[in-house]
């Protein structure tokens, strides 16, 4: 395979799988509950510490078994072919079609809202409508023209960062400073040990998910024993810095009763800084922040439909290339799946049950690592530092998460486990027929 990702398309891809919609939006849900400063950065600041590790310990995984797919090929080697196929299952059926689905409607909410516009069409407002549009539009750029769709997510990527590194800077230097305590006190203690923060945690995971999308093109990238490493790291540590410091000034800026419950967290910060005067160009500026998001999900996530592919005959259709060595295919059936959400407005609860699968399967590859090394498996050019400290860290906090998912959220989660056990039939009908192979 000749045309291949860089370094530079491997970090923007990292980058923008995870700056989504959660920045944007998941605050406003985490003050109902939670009034400490503190206990609000230090929720992000957890997050970035579970990604950080998580992405180490997935750039040993990702040069010991340098091919495209992610949890899929990593459980599969490791563990048994059925639990990665199962995790692949996910990965095609909502991992990233909801979230597609979910950043194209915000998108849309953002771009109407600017515009002031209130329009149905055919039954659909025009919220859904541009949400569809962009999903169609981006996904003919990446079936199209491998080359051209890496400049765009690396521009619409750097814009995101830009964006939001002006955005720091303002609210740093803004006059606007609420009275909200950041030092370390006993209603701070006590709220980090409540099952809001736990659950507030649950959320957060969501919105650093990504860390890991490097490891999904692996077999796409040049040099994947240099670059996987470097663009995981990278990615993550950029956007832990991000997203620590944005929390900070929106929590500085926005009284907390004027973001409770709000979801256009990012459009309430600019009115706070510059008037609702400006509230056209934050509305447009926050919407094209998006276009990276679904770029990066429609490039990532049809590779594992296309390696699963590969190695069942149940799924083969979805493993040819294009003559670009493009996996079209996955491409078009993953977007028409991310439509079907827009379409019919259910990719909210999806992706509460997406978000805990993701933990269990991403704590299941790491566990797996140190299994790996211990077995004395693969090995590849890059090792984990500090191990086994590293791996340990990111599994006590998503068994952190996990535990008091299945306690509060014990519908979504249990979905999503019956979700990945609808894959199993698949598994074994392809097992039956003795045509699958990994």
């Amino acid at each position: 395979m000749k045309n291949k990702f860089g370094l530079n398309t491997a970090i923007a891809i990292v980058v923008a799988n995870m700056i989504g919609t959660g920045i944007f939006t998941s605050l406003g849900f985490q003050v109902i509950s939670l009034k400490s400063g503190f206990a609000l950065l230090l929720l992000w600041f957890i997050g970035g510490i579970a990604a950080l590790t998580g992405a180490l310990a997935y750039a040993e995984l990702g040069t010991s078994m340098p091919r495209s797919g992610g949890e899929y090929h990593f459980l599969s080697r490791i563990y048994h072919p059925s639990l990665g196929f199962a995790a692949g299952w996910i990965s095609f059926i909502i991992g990233f079609a909801a979230p597609t689905a979910a950043a194209a409607i915000a998108l849309g909410s953002y771009f109407t809202a600017a515009l002031n516009i209130d329009v149905t069409i055919l039954g659909l407002n025009l919220t859904r409508i541009i949400a569809v549009a962009v999903i169609i539009l981006i996904t003919a750029l990446h079936s199209y023209n491998k080359t051209a769709g890496a400049y765009f997510q690396n521009f619409f990527t750097a814009l995101k960062i830009i964006t939001l590194l002006g955005l720091i800077i303002l609210g740093l230097l803004s006059s606007h400073n609420q009275p909200l305590s950041f030092s370390v006190n006993r209603d701070a203690l006590l709220e980090i040990i409540s099952p809001a923060f736990a659950i507030s945690l649950f959320f957060v995971s969501y919105s650093y998910s990504g860390w890991n999308a490097a490891a999904y093109i692996a077999g796409e990238l040049n040099n994947p024993d240099k670059n996987i490493p470097r663009s995981l790291i990278t990615g993550t540590l950029i956007v832990t810095v991000l997203y620590i410091f944005t929390t900070y000034v929106f929590l500085k800026v926005i009284p907390i009763e004027a973001m409770t419950g709000k979801i256009e967290i990012g459009y309430i910060f600019g009115n706070q800084i510059f008037g609702e005067k400006t509230s056209v160009i934050m509305g447009l500026l926050f919407s094209m922040l998006l276009l990276s998001t679904v770029s990066s999900m429609i490039i990532t996530g049809p590779r594992v439909t296309q390696v699963m592919g590969e190695d069942y005959s149940i799924l083969r259709w979805f493993a040819r290339l294009s003559g670009r060595e493009i996996p079209v295919r996955a491409i078009l059936t993953q977007a028409a799946i991310s439509i079907i959400y827009v379409l019919t407005s259910t990719f909210e609860q999806v992706i509460t049950i997406i978000g805990f699968t993701l933990n269990l399967f991403t704590l299941l590859a790491v566990i797996g690592m140190m299994l790996n090394r211990r077995r004395g498996g693969p090995v590849g050019m890059y090792r984990t530092k500090l191990y086994p400290v590293i791996p340990i860290i990111f599994i006590v906090i998503n068994i952190w998460i996990l535990v008091y998912g299945m306690i509060y959220r014990p519908v979504e989660s249990l979905t999503g486990i019956g979700t990945s056990l609808v894959g199993l039939i698949f598994y074994f009908i392809d097992k039956k027929h003795n045509t699958g192979k990994v």
